[in-house]
């Protein structure tokens, strides 16, 4: 049983994942700035004309206003600052959304600090709705960064024969703050150098298949 006896909190952040539960409730995950990632109740949210339904979409940033339970938070208002509209007309964007959001849901805890986190996640999305920037270069830079933020970045790989600007390029993506990663270009030779360092990385520091990265192969991306 819940007690909400200590009133509500707010908390910002942006929703990982949205799933229904019974014929009108959702059930959201929320990586947030304060608390980590948390789950969330949102009674009535799927009914039409509750002020919940577009507020407990994937992708939505912003904040939250829920009471606190022992296992989980009832939401029960929300402020929305970006829902991130351009990412419904944009199919390869949209499945390069999920998957950084599907990243962020694997490596993020509950009660953990994730500004980091949830910085390089808002950036990364902005960047994809961006335009003139190539996906493939937001994907190689999001997956870097994430190791960087979480402290597990190994460094230029010991052995690999990488061109300069290959080398120059990642020590960028480690040193930069995330608010400026997404200002530079590389040649179609470095990005396939990025994307060889990046997928090896990814590999060798994740024990999962993640299933968004299937509609991204399919795409090239």
């Amino acid at each position: 049983m819940a007690d909400y006896s200590s009133g509500p909190v707010t908390l910002t952040g942006m929703i990982l994942s949205s799933s229904p539960v019974s014929d009108s409730d959702r059930r959201v995950v929320i990586l947030t700035k304060e608390r980590g990632k948390i789950t969330a109740f949102a009674k009535g949210a799927r009914r039409q004309g509750s002020r919940l339904l577009a507020s407990t979409e994937c992708f939505c940033f912003g904040t939250f206003k829920m009471f606190e339970g022992r296992t989980a938070y009832n939401l029960i208002e929300a402020g929305i600052t970006h829902y991130f509209e351009d990412l419904r007309n944009d199919y390869e964007g949209a499945c390069l959304g999920m998957y950084f959001l599907e990243f962020a849901d694997y490596y993020t805890r509950e009660n953990n600090d994730e500004t980091g986190m949830l910085k390089l996640l808002f950036q990364s999305v902005r960047a994809i709705c961006a335009k003139g920037l190539d996906n493939r270069l937001v994907k190689v830079i999001y997956e870097m960064k994430a190791l960087v933020v979480n402290g597990e970045f190994p460094g230029i790989p010991a052995g690999k024969d990488l061109s300069d600007s290959a080398v120059y390029a990642i020590n960028f993506i480690v040193n930069t703050p995330v608010e400026k990663l997404y200002t530079f270009a590389v040649t179609d030779s470095v990005l396939s150098e990025l994307a060889d360092v990046a997928t090896s990385y990814r590999n060798a520091f994740t024990d999962r298949k993640f299933k968004s990265l299937d509609f991204l192969d399919t795409l090239g991306v």
